[in-house]
């Protein structure tokens, strides 16, 4: 099931991609680059921040836009991305952090 909206997609939120259909969230994340609040009434529901000067970083991601084609993705997986967009940035490692802990 789909997350409420609770906050409106401003650059540098990060948002699960889904259709326009209710309950049809992803595992596809994107990082909004400009203010999208048009896809707030679509249901598309920031779930975290790029904090500080962390665009920068982000601005270095490869950029392939929408070229990858979703259904390939969905039924090829990494064996389609690795060989079709072969430079493109991927997510290796992810932490979770209370506010207690220290930065990584």
């Amino acid at each position: 099931k789909d997350e409420p909206v609770k906050e409106s997609n401003k650059p540098g939120y990060i948002t699960f991609a889904k259709t326009g259909a209710p309950n049809s969230r992803t595992t596809q994340l994107f990082i909004n680059y400009a203010d999208n609040g048009r896809l707030d009434g679509m249901g598309f529901a920031p779930f975290g921040e790029v904090e500080g000067d962390g665009m920068a970083v982000v601005k270095k991601i490869y950029n392939c836009g929408e070229r990858p084609n979703q259904g390939s993705i969905q039924s090829q997986g990494n064996a389609y991305l690795d060989k079709d967009f072969p430079d493109l940035s991927q997510i290796t490692r992810a932490y979770v952090l209370d506010e207690k802990d220290q930065e990584l």
